[in-house]
C-alpha cells in the first residue's frame, strides 16, 4: 500500500469485492444531493465545501472545472447551481490532502507505478515543483526558475522545433491557451494537439464542411423551448448533468425527447431534481418519450434512414433548402435507393421503431440535435454527423428559435481552447493575424494532432512532450503503447494540480510543475486576476476563484507559460519582444490581444464583464449564413457503412462510471449501472453471454481484434445488461489499451474507441 498522506483514504481494492445490483429507474434526488455533500466533506470539510460551492458556476464566482454545459442567464441561476459530478470534480481540486516533497521522497517512481489511478488521484494536490534526473528513483523538489531553464535548455537543444510536442487539455483558460499557442508558435511549430482530437473532433471537421462553422447552433434558450430534442450517443445523467434541468425545463413546455443510443440508461428515463418538490418527495419528470436502441455504429445508417422516410413523407422545408442549402439533389437521390435490409442489419431496429422515431420528427415544428461521444468515436463519425447535419437542413432546423445542431462537449473549456488557437491545423486567417499582431512569421504547415504525437514520441520524431494539463497517458489510445512513446522522449513535463498516470510513466527527464486550481484565488503579479472560458453553447464569462491556492509555491497556468517563454526566448528572437512580463502581470494585457486577432473578440476584455459574459458570433445561428466555399449550407452524400463483426465476437464502446470524469476516478461505484466495489467490468448482453459460453460473474480477459492484430485486457467481471446483441461495453480509462492507435475516424483520426471488436476469453485470476 505504501504510505498515505494527510487523511487520504485506502484507496486500492480488490475487485473480487465487486457487487451488481439494479439499475435505477431515475436520478438525482435527494441521494445524489447526499452523496455530494459527503463527498465535497470528505474532502474539503464543511467550511471550505461552503466558500467553494457557493461560488460554483456564479456570476462572480468560478466556472465548474468538469463539464462544459451552458450556465442559465444569471438571473435564472440557482445558490446551488451545480449537479453532483460538478461538486465531485470541485472536491477533488480542492481537497485539503498533500502531495508534497515528503511523499515524494517516502515513494519511488516505480511504487507509484504500481499503484492504480483511484489510488493516484487520492493522494491530493501537488504542493511544489519536482524533477525526475536520468537514473533517479525518486521526484526530487526543484526550484521554478531552474525548472524554467531545464525545459528551455531541452527545446533549444533539439534539431527542430517539430521535434517538440505541446499538449493542451480543456480545463485550460482562455488567457493560458491563446498564451501558450503564441509560445508554441513564436518557438516555430504548430504541434498542438489537445484533448478535442480525441473526443469531439469528428464534430468540428463534419460541421465545418456543412455550415461553415465547427461549433454548435443553438442556445440553452433553445433547449428549453424545442419541440423535439434528440439525445444521441449522449449519458446526461453521468456526463452532462445539469442537461437534465434544461431537458426538465423543455419537457415542462411540452417537448419531446428521442433517446438514440446502445444503452437505455437511467438519465434519459426519468429526471428527480432535487431543486424541485417533484424531484424531492415527487416521482420526477420522465424524459425521454422514445428510445431507439440502435446497435454500437449503427446511427449513421438510422440518420439516413430517417432521412430516407422524411422524404418519402414530403417533411422538408423547401423554402429553407432554396434559399439557403446546396447539394440537397444528390443527397435526395442517393437516399431513394437506401438498402433498408443493410439499416435493420446495422441499426438491430425494426422498421415500426424507426418510423416511430422518424414521426417524431416530421411533427417537430423546432428540433435541436445533440450528440456526444457515442457518435464521434467511430470510424464513420464524421460522415455520422455528417447526416445529423443533413437532418437539420432538410427540416430548417439551424438560425431559428428552438432548433439547432449541439455537440455536448466534455470539458469545461475545450471549446474555448480552440477559439484561442490550440489547433494543430490552424486556419491561415488566424496566422495571419497573429502574423500582424505580433511581428513574427508563424509556421505555416500542420502540425501533430494527438494520434500523430504519440506516432512522433515512439518513432523518436520528437523528444520534448509538455502537457498544461491533464492525463494524457490514460486519456490516449493504445495505453501500452503511448507508455512507451512517453518513456521514449528525453524530456516530460506535466503542468498539473493532482498526481495521475502520466507522472509515473515518465520520459527520461521529467518534470512536474504544480497549478493554481479553477476554484482558487489568483493573484499572480500582486492583483486579483480572472480568466475567461467558453461553454458548449460559444459563451463566454469570467472565472474567479475564492479559494486560497493548496501551496505558495503554486503558479497560474499564464504565469507558467509566460515564465517558460522568457527563459526559452534569447535576446534579439522574434520570441523575446512579446511582451511575457505584461501578460503575466495582468491577464488583462493578454485579453487586449485576445482582441485583436480572435475573430469575434472586439473588446474582449469587457465584454466578459457583463453579466454572464458574451456569446460568439456564429453566422448560420445568427443570421443563416454558411461561411462554407459555396456560401450556402451542404448537403453531403455519404455511403452507407456497416462495422463487420465475426461470428463470436462483440463491438465494444468505451464509456465513463457516475463516479468519474474523463480519466479522474472519483468512487469505485455506478450507481446508474448497478455496479458497486469495482471498476473491471464489461457489459454484456444475457443472450450474447450464453452464446458464447459466458455467465454472469465470469472472469475474462478481453481481446481486441483489429489489422491481424491483438491486444489484451485481462480480468474483468462480466455483466448481463441489457442492450443491443452482438454489443459490449467498459469503463475507460481501462479499455483504452484495447484502441489501436491507427484505428481512427475517417477524416478527422479520432481514436474509435466505441468501435472496437472484441472476443471474450476466460481469465485464470482477476487483473493486478
Amino acid at each position: 500500500m505504501g504510505l498515505l498522506r494527510r487523511g487520504a483514504p485506502r484507496t486500492e481494492y480488490d475487485e473480487s469485492d465487486l457487487e451488481v445490483g439494479s439499475v435505477p429507474d431515475a436520478v438525482a434526488g435527494p441521494h445524489a444531493v447526499a452523496v455530494a455533500l459527503k463527498r465535497a466533506a470528505e474532502q474539503m470539510g464543511v467550511v471550505r465545501s461552503a466558500r467553494s460551492l457557493l461560488k460554483l458556476n456564479q456570476p462572480d464566482g468560478y466556472d465548474c472545472p468538469g463539464c462544459a454545459w451552458a450556465d442559465p442567464d444569471p438571473e435564472h441561476r440557482h445558490t446551488a447551481e451545480f449537479c453532483e459530478n460538478g461538486v465531485k470534480a470541485v472536491a477533488e481540486e480542492a481537497t485539503a490532502r498533500r502531495v508534497d516533497r515528503d511523499f515524494f521522497a517516502a515513494h519511488p517512481v516505480a511504487e507509484l507505478a504500481g499503484h492504480s489511478d483511484f489510488w493516484l488521484g487520492q493522494q491530493g494536490r501537488i504542493t511544489e515543483p519536482v524533477v525526475l534526473r536520468p537514473g533517479d528513483t525518486h521526484y526530487r523538489p526543484i526550484g521554478w526558475d531552474e525548472a524554467f531553464a531545464l525545459v528551455a535548455e531541452h527545446l533549444r537543444g533539439l534539431a527542430s522545433p517539430d521535434e517538440a510536442v505541446f499538449y493542451t487539455s480543456g480545463r485550460t483558460s482562455n488567457e493560458a491557451a491563446f498564451a501558450y499557442q503564441l509560445l508554441v508558435r513564436a518557438y516555430g511549430t504548430n504541434n498542438l494537439p489537445d484533448c478535442s482530437n480525441m473526443c469531439h473532433e469528428s464534430t468540428s471537421v463534419a460541421l465545418q464542411e456543412t455550415i461553415g462553422a465547427g461549433t454548435g447552433s443553438v442556445s440553452l434558450d433553445d433547449v428549453e423551448s424545442a419541440d423535439v430534442i434528440v439525445v444521441a450517443g449522449q449519458n446526461p445523467g453521468t456526463n452532462h448533468p445539469r442537461m437534465l434541468s434544461a431537458l426538465e425545463a423543455a419537457k415542462d413546455r411540452g417537448a419531446r425527447i428521442l433517446a438514440i443510443n446502445p444503452l437505455r440508461e437511467a438519465g434519459l428515463t426519468r429526471f428527480k431534481n432535487p431543486q424541485r418538490p417533484r424531484g424531492v418527495v415527487g416521482p420526477g419528470t420522465e424524459l425521454a418519450d422514445l428510445h431507439l436502441p440502435v446497435k454500437v455504429g449503427g446511427d449513421l445508417a438510422l440518420f439516413q434512414a430517417f432521412g430516407a422516410l422524411l422524404l418519402e413523407w414530403g417533411a422538408v422545408d423547401e423554402a429553407f433548402i432554396e434559399a439557403h442549402t446546396t447539394g440537397f439533389a444528390s443527397y435526395a437521390e442517393g437516399l431513394r435507393s437506401l438498402d433498408w435490409p443493410t439499416v435493420h442489419d446495422a441499426t438491430g431496429l425494426t422498421r415500426d421503431q424507426i418510423e416511430a422515431g422518424a414521426r417524431l420528427l416530421e411533427g417537430s415544428s423546432a428540433t435541436v440535435w445533440c450528440w456526444a461521444m457515442g457518435i464521434t468515436q467511430h470510424r464513420h463519425a464524421v460522415a455520422t454527423i455528417k447526416e445529423i447535419a443533413n437532418l437539420a437542413l432538410l427540416r430548417g432546423d439551424i438560425g431559428k428559435p428552438g432548433a439547432g445542431l449541439c455537440p455536448v462537449r466534455g470539458h469545461s473549456n475545450v471549446q474555448g481552447d480552440r477559439t484561442m488557437g490550440i489547433w494543430d491545423a490552424p486556419p491561415p486567417a488566424f496566422l495571419d493575424a497573429l502574423e500582424a499582431e505580433f511581428g513574427f512569421s508563424p509556421p505555416r504547415h500542420d502540425g501533430f494532432d494527438t494520434v500523430e504525437s504519440i506516432r512522433a514520441l515512439r518513432d523518436g520524431r520528437a523528444k520534448v512532450f509538455v502537457a498544461m494539463g491533464g492525463n494524457f497517458v490514460k486519456a490516449a489510445p493504445d495505453t501500452h503503447v503511448t507508455e512507451q512513446a512517453m518513456r521514449n522522449a528525453d524530456l516530460t513535463v506535466q503542468a498539473s494540480t493532482k498526481l495521475n498516470r502520466s507522472h509515473v510513466v515518465p520520459g527520461r527527464t521529467a518534470l512536474i510543475l504544480p497549478v493554481l486550481g479553477r476554484s482558487e484565488r489568483d493573484r499572480t503579479g500582486g492583483r486579483e486576476q480572472r480568466v475567461t472560458v467558453e461553454d458548449s453553447m460559444s459563451a463566454v464569462h469570467t472565472s474567479r476563484g475564492p479559494l486560497t491556492p493548496a501551496s505558495p509555491h503554486l503558479r497560474s497556468e499564464v504565469d507558467v507559460v509566460c515564465s517558460l517563454a522568457e527563459a526559452l526566448f534569447e535576446p534579439g528572437s522574434p520570441g523575446a519582444a512579446i511582451p511575457w512580463a505584461d501578460f503575466r502581470a495582468d491577464y488583462g494585457a493578454v485579453r487586449r490581444r485576445i482582441a485583436r486577432v480572435v475573430p469575434g473578440c472586439t473588446d474582449y476584455d469587457l465584454r466578459v464583464d457583463q453579466p454572464g459574459g458574451f456569446v460568439m458570433p456564429h453566422p448560420p445561428r445568427d443570421s443563416r449564413t454558411f461561411p462554407t466555399p459555396e456560401q450556402k449550407a451542404v448537403f453531403t452524400t455519404s455511403p452507407l457503412q456497416v462495422l463487420s463483426v465475426p461470428e463470436g465476437r462483440l463491438l465494444l464502446q468505451t464509456l465513463r462510471s457516475h463516479d468519474q470524469f474523463n480519466t479522474t476516478i472519483y468512487g469505485l461505484d455506478d450507481r446508474y449501472r448497478g455496479v458497486k466495489g469495482g471498476r473491471r467490468v464489461v457489459f454484456v448482453h444475457p443472450e450474447d453471454l450464453a452464446a458464447l459460453g459466458h455467465a454472469e460473474g465470469d472472469l475474462v480477459d478481453l481481446v481486441s481484434e483489429w489489422d491481424e492484430e491483438e491486444r489484451r485486457a485481462r480480468g474483468f467481471r462480466v455483466v448481463g445488461y441489457d442492450q443491443p446483441r452482438g454489443c459490449a461495453a467498459a469503463y475507460y480509462p481501462e479499455a483504452n489499451e484495447l484502441v489501436p492507435l491507427d484505428s481512427t475516424a475517417e477524416g478527422s483520426q479520432c481514436p474509435t474507441s466505441k468501435g472496437v471488436v472484441v472476443r471474450l476469453e476466460a481469465a485464470a485470476s482477476p487483473a493486478d
